[in-house]
């Protein structure tokens, strides 16, 4: 989410503004979580904008609209199902973030009642339920209604679909001539990975989590859809009741339970905030083997009648509130490390974790980064975690920052299994058996197989495919597995001979599964597209390491032709020379990525395997600037001191622009060099070699700019 203004910044109509903008965001978002089952923001950045116009509100309270956020609850029901008023109406809840609001929770109940600080007064505590809010209405004991929340006011007609589901009685016994029992819809980790299976063996829409899952099979138009989903239901709360289920939250539960609902075992009453935080702590440590997803811990007054005491504010209880979960952590077992071989070699150790749901999204692996970071350190031998390792079988705490790969973050060492061994590291590639070294320096272990290890291979070539190298309409990562797994493809140069070697014959590509006449045909079509490629692509395809997107047009754009870059690789092969000055030079090329691309050249093998691909392509030289009149096309330039007029990055643009290389050292092949105050050494060497050397003034004049 964007960085917003502050709210003691803002003025009173900006924040007037805001209020609109945030009342039309969250209506958004509500329509698109309780509505369409499809929610567009995280839970976290819808909590911190609610918070947010809450903010607001308290500071311009004259400022409140009609269509304020914090007076609604859900969102209306779709016009796809029958609508139902509630008798009572279906109230949210206020959240807390940390142990501090929970306190205050505590002291603000007790002022409203009136009780000392010391007085007794005990809550319930039991998990969050991430599901969907279902309101069950009894008669004379016997099922007469289903419905959503809705709006709170108004919900959706599902009462066949809620018929559908085991934990919904039927019948109730020794209940309320009038009972309406209100719980959760939700589906266990279990039943949503069978779920989801399913739906991809179908080719049908898969689930992003289970509470999505939930949502969308019991808001099914068709009740026999929802008849084939895992759905179930915890109970856990009432609406109209026509006589008392009991005089306590705890009791009135526990006589749900004997009616034959399921409710969360997990329920327990505390005595104060103390208590109530160490519940909260216990739950979140279970949170990953309770096999549903929970998001936090709602605490209520125990005693009803206080309860009644203390009502409502317009859309909350006075006397609950849920105390929600950091919304990028979760606690879960770490069940294996698998080691994965990336296309440059690195040994790269990824968690395995028991599925725990983390920021909406259901986790399963993470990584691991790297063997230091498994042991406890940092690459310099700092400890990291307080010096604790990492073992199988350790309770490991994971998080997610945006959508980033999940994370490793800490270990409950008070869980370790007292047989628990440290991990040892691989020495050895798992893929070919190659051994495995560390380079000094380098915190990453690498396979030293180049292209006799599999995995690498594999990954160069889905590399080879990607959008910003080759980008082969057809040929994507998948298919590339594909024809390695079968021998069809080894190395980049293969894949330009795949017509030559499966466009006919017994072996022919359109008869292989997934494939017919027409799509093979697509498929030889686009690759004869790509035999002529520009340098720069060309460069970035080969997956040289260190040598990114970036990079590999800038060394296109400065040597211009193929032929001219094989001849400077070939001449800087050992590292020193006059070429080996000139790459170091490139301003953006230092001495790490320079010696990988020498050394990738230099390589027989690779070597070997770059001139069989290229013997198959047509190399576009790298396109350059128009430079008709310019005083500077293709000369070295040189920026050195301070540049006062324009920014180091503005006049290294404009003499790219004007066909000029720009080079960050100075050498016998340097043209000219601009000097501003503060230049050293460069200009020493300039005036040592006879370079020409003119001021920052002299330069703007030579290009017109003066």
């Amino acid at each position: 989410m964007a960085e917003l203004p502050k709210v003691e910044a803002l003025s009173e109509a900006e924040a007037a503004e805001e209020l609109k903008r945030l009342a039309q965001v969250l209506a958004e978002a509500d329509t698109a979580y309780h509505t369409h089952d499809a929610p567009e923001i995280s839970d976290a950045e819808y909590d911190a904008l609610k918070a947010r116009n809450a903010e607001i509100e308290a500071r311009f309270p004259h400022l409140k609209r009609a269509d304020s956020p914090s007076e609604q609850v859900g969102a209306a029901p779709s016009e796809a199902f029958a609508k139902v008023t509630h008798a009572v109406r279906m109230m949210s809840l206020a959240n807390a973030f940390d142990d501090e609001e929970i306190t205050e929770f505590d002291a603000r109940i007790r002022r409203y009642l009136g009780l000392a600080d010391d007085a007794p007064l005990t809550y319930t505590a039991e998990p969050k339920i991430d599901g969907l809010s279902l309101s069950l209405r009894y008669e004379a004991g016997r099922l007469v209604q289903a419905a959503t929340r809705g709006d709170g006011a108004m919900g959706e007609n599902v009462t066949a679909n809620a018929r559908t589901i085991d934990d919904i009685p039927e019948r109730l016994d020794d209940a309320p001539d009038v009972l309406e029992v209100r719980g959760e819809v939700y589906m266990s980790h279990a039943d949503f990975e069978a779920l989801n299976a399913r739906q991809a063996e179908k080719a049908d829409k898969q689930f992003a989590n289970p509470r999505n899952a939930a949502a969308g099979s019991l808001r099914q138009l068709d009740p026999a859809i929802t008849a084939r989903r895992p759905l179930r239901f915890f109970a856990y709360a009432w609406g109209e009741v026509s006589a008392p289920l009991a005089e306590s939250q705890m009791g009135a539960i526990n006589r749900l339970s004997d009616m034959g609902f399921q409710t969360n075992p997990l329920t327990e009453l505390c005595d104060g905030p103390a208590e109530m935080l160490a519940q909260y702590a216990r739950i979140e440590q279970m949170r990953s083997e309770l096999g549903y997803d929970i998001d936090g811990v709602v605490y209520k007054v125990d005693d009803l009648a206080l309860q009644h005491r203390l009502g409502y504010r317009s859309t909350t209880p006075r006397w609950a509130i849920a105390h929600k979960f950091p919304a990028e952590l979760a606690w879960t077992r770490l069940e294996a490390i698998d080691i994965q071989v990336g296309r440059t070699g690195a040994l790269s150790p990824v968690a395995r974790l028991h599925p725990v749901t983390v920021g909406g999204v259901v986790v399963s692996n993470a990584t691991l980064h790297n063997e230091d970071y498994i042991a406890g350190r940092d690459a310099k031998g700092n400890p990291i975690r307080d010096g604790k390792d990492i073992r199988v079988d350790d309770w490991v705490q994971v998080y997610r920052a945006g959508d980033v790969i999940p994370k490793v973050a800490d270990v409950d060492l008070s869980k370790r299994p007292e047989d628990a061994e440290p991990y040892q590291f691989p020495q050895t590639c798992p893929e070919c058996g190659s051994e495995a070294i560390r380079e000094e320096g380098d915190a990453v272990r690498r396979c030293t197989g180049g292209l006799i290890c599999p995995a690498q291979a594999v990954e160069k070539l889905k590399h080879f495919v990607s959008r910003a190298a080759f980008d082969i309409e057809g040929l994507g990562a998948k298919q590339v597995e594909q024809f390695y797994r079968d021998g069809w493809i080894k190395e980049p140069a293969d894949i330009f001979t795949l017509e030559d070697r499966f466009g006919s014959g017994m072996k022919q590509l359109k008869n292989r599964e997934g494939w017919g006449e027409k799509s093979a045909k697509n498929l030889f079509q686009a690759i004869d597209k790509k035999r002529k490629i520009p340098f720069g692509r060309l460069l970035f395809a080969l997956g040289i390491r260190h040598v990114g997107e970036q990079a590999s047009l800038l060394i296109a754009r400065f040597y211009g032709d193929w032929d001219e870059f094989l001849a400077a690789m070939d001449a800087a092969a050992e590292c020193e020379g006059p070429e080996w000055e000139r790459l170091l030079g490139i301003d953006g090329v230092g001495t790490v990525m320079a010696r990988s691309l020498v050394t990738a050249f230099a390589q027989n093998e690779e070597r070997a395997s770059i001139d069989r691909l290229t013997a198959h392509l047509t190399v576009e030289a790298a396109a350059r600037p128009r430079t008709e009149g310019s005083p500077v096309a293709g000369k070295t330039v040189v920026f050195t001191g301070t540049l006062e007029k324009m920014t180091r990055a503005e006049a290294k643009a404009r003499a790219e622009a004007l066909g000029a290389k720009v080079s960050g050292s100075v050498s016998a092949k340097t043209d000219l060099v601009v000097a501003g105050p503060g230049a050293g050494s460069k200009a020493k060497k300039a005036a040592e070699l006879g370079v020409e050397t003119i001021d920052e003034d002299g330069w703007l004049r030579l290009i017109g700019d003066a």
